[in-house]
């Protein structure tokens, strides 16, 4: 009997983990390549499956693709190993179960480090390694996205006809890391052309079953379930799972119950887990009508008063707007920004925007300085958030921590590697890249968590996105702004500009995209000052022309603070021609410096008002 004909006769059992099992044999490394060179051990845990009643064996492939195995240097054995896996599977088999080709998924969280041309390109090639070695059906484990899942179900539906198993995988119970309800999600994979639909990994069997209680029975294809044994705990410097292989047993009868023809075991779960579910539940009728508990939609609350002011990208689209970056300090004492944050504010600028320890240097948080901003002197603060020093659980904390100080305006940016700051061998997270970071930020907009789950209200961010002009290749970062539009971007705030005519160039570059750009200036305070940002920071290249006039004004400090600040006009100048954003940097939290700069713009924009009106000036 084929699988799929089995499928419609009767619940079938799938095995279990098989990492969790190696591991415990002592071997911690490349899984897949075990294939090769510990086939014994392998084979033994096929037949540890078998042995308990498992009637689909999964291949030892779930990461033997080219983008995986490549991080151990060993991408150009992919159709060894899954030759290999597929052999072994069947080697270990009674000629009574089915062997499935597992392939895993590729993305995580962070859906854009995998461009979706490469999901394709490397599941084919693991397709195409299972189809020449003629498996019984295919198994599409752990996707946690789902355009991902269905893109490679349709690859392999025009590809052959073999028996499609494919799961997806969720951070919460019932639905997916983008918000989509699972029922929603199972029925897509199921009209891509999977036979087999369900959920594998991260959750145990009692947030699975919850889980599947929302799904109702497909129209075609019929549900499977690989629960994980449990939560996993950190035991000397390993997760562990505990869950006995009773409770197993009793929850693989409410999964039946549920409606799963196809039932077995992710992470933690061993060949006694397996035989528990068997004991249970194998060679039953399946079930062909359940109820589906029907859970209400969460309300989400837009919690925007109508009368609050505009966003700046509300602002700087109609208007002339400025914003002025005044960093948290380094040391204790903050009398010297506060008393800079309200001249400034009292000048007229629109937001003072305070970067997340730029250059990996360590100051007073400016998530702390940005309520007492807004708390005590009324300010907007524009809060810069790095992906470098938070991971997932950080920044989603942080995100629902500005929103309840009521927070609105931020800017995503990568962050500058720990390595180049006061902690070189302190850890960068990057659990998310700045695009990352939009997208989420924006699905908080929607009421959802970064793992899909309800909020309960909406945040209503506006969000800034980071431009750096200063490349070798404009195009290329032009480029990487429609990116970051496409991810939610709502305007751009730019690295400094030091010259008229890459101002012009810049304008040029991106006078297509409708995003608002406030353009970057920042006063220089000395030659030494200008040397380093053209020599030491990453991002920032001055003109020939500014270093000379800098020189030659050196070792005369009121001298050299007036020369930078009458370059930066000149600059103002070319911008406000070009651009209604301005985006002025304070150095070394010398504030009268932007103060003098921002009332320069003050004065431009009046007499510019005062000509478009007609008004005669003298």
């Amino acid at each position: 009997m084929k699988l799929r004909e089995a499928l419609q006769e009767k619940v079938l059992i799938g095995d279990g983990a098989m990492g969790t099992l190696l591991y415990s044999y002592g071997i911690d490394r490349c899984f897949e390549e075990l294939n090769l060179s510990h086939s014994d051990e392998v084979l033994s845990v096929h037949k540890a499956y078998v042995e308990a009643g498992a009637d689909v064996i999964q291949t030892n492939t779930y990461g033997a693709n080219y983008n995986k195995l490549s991080r151990y240097g060993l991408e150009d054995q992919v159709k060894t190993i899954n030759t290999a896996a597929v052999k072994l599977a069947k080697q270990a088999t009674t000629g009574d179960q089915y062997v499935v080709g597992t392939i895993g998924g590729l993305r995580g969280i962070q859906k854009q480090t995998v461009s979706l041309e490469e999901v394709k390109r490397c599941f084919r090639e693991q397709l195409y390694c299972f189809l020449f070695e003629e498996v019984d059906g295919l198994l599409l484990e752990t996707y946690y996205d789902l355009e991902e899942l269905v893109a490679v179900v349709e690859i392999a539906r025009k590809e052959t006809d073999l028996p499609i198993i494919a799961h997806v995988s969720t951070h919460e119970p019932g639905v997916l890391q983008d918000g989509t309800a699972l029922a929603d999600a199972l029925h897509q994979v199921e009209q891509a052309g999977a036979d087999v639909v369900g959920v594998n990994c991260r959750l145990g069997p009692y947030h699975m079953i919850q889980s599947l209680e929302e799904v109702p029975l497909p129209e075609k294809a019929v549900l499977s379930a690989y629960p994980n044994a449990s939560l996993p705990g950190f035991q000397e410097g390993r997760l562990v799972y505990s869950t006995a292989p009773e409770y197993f047993q009793k929850s693989a009868q409410e999964l039946y119950e549920q409606g799963a023809r196809l039932i077995g075991g992710c992470c933690g779960t061993t060949p006694e887990h397996i035989k528990a579910i068997a004991d249970q539940v194998k060679g039953l009728s399946p079930i062909t009508e359940k109820q589906v508990l029907r859970h209400p939609e969460p309300t989400i609350v837009s919690e925007r008063n109508e009368d609050e002011p505009p966003r700046l990208h509300e602002v700087v689209k109609k208007q002339r707007s400025v914003i002025v970056e005044l960093d948290p300090p380094k040391k204790l004492n903050t009398d010297r920004f506060f008393e800079g944050a309200k001249a400034l504010h009292e000048a007229g600028v629109d937001s003072i925007t305070l970067a997340d320890n730029s250059l990996a240097s360590p100051r007073i948080s400016n998530a702390a300085m940005g309520a007492l901003l807004k708390q005590n002197h009324g300010i907007d603060p524009l809060i810069h958030i790095a992906c470098r020093d938070r991971n997932l659980v950080g920044l989603q904390s942080h995100l629902m921590g500005l929103h309840t100080l009521g927070i609105q305006e931020v800017l995503a940016v990568t962050g500058d590697p720990t390595k180049i700051g006061d902690f070189p061998g302190a850890t960068s997270v990057y659990d998310l890249s700045s695009f990352d970071l939009i997208h989420y930020i924006k699905q908080m907009n929607k009421g959802l968590s970064l793992s899909g789950k309800p909020l309960g209200a909406s945040t209503n961010f506006s969000v800034a996105a980071a431009f750096n002009p200063n490349v070798r290749n404009l195009n290329r970062a032009v480029g990487r702004m429609e990116k970051k539009i496409t991810y939610g971007a709502d305007y751009f705030i730019s690295q400094p500009v030091f010259n008229e005519a890459q101002m012009l160039e810049v304008y040029e570059a991106t006078k297509h995209i409708e995003a608002p750009i406030y353009i970057g200036v920042m006063p220089l305070t000395g030659l030494k000052n200008a040397e380093f940002l053209h020599n030491e920071v990453p991002g920032m290249s001055l003109n020939p022309s500014i270093l000379a006039r800098m020189a030659e004004v050196n070792g005369d400090r009121e001298q050299s603070q007036t020369e930078g600040i009458a370059i930066a006009k000149s600059l103002i100048d070319a911008a406000m021609d070009l651009f209604n954003g301005i985006y002025l940097i304070t150095p070394f939290l010398r504030y009268e410096m932007t103060l003098e700069l921002t009332n320069y713009i003050n004065e431009k924009t009046e007499l510019e008002r005062k000509m478009t009106n007609g008004i005669h000036v003298t």
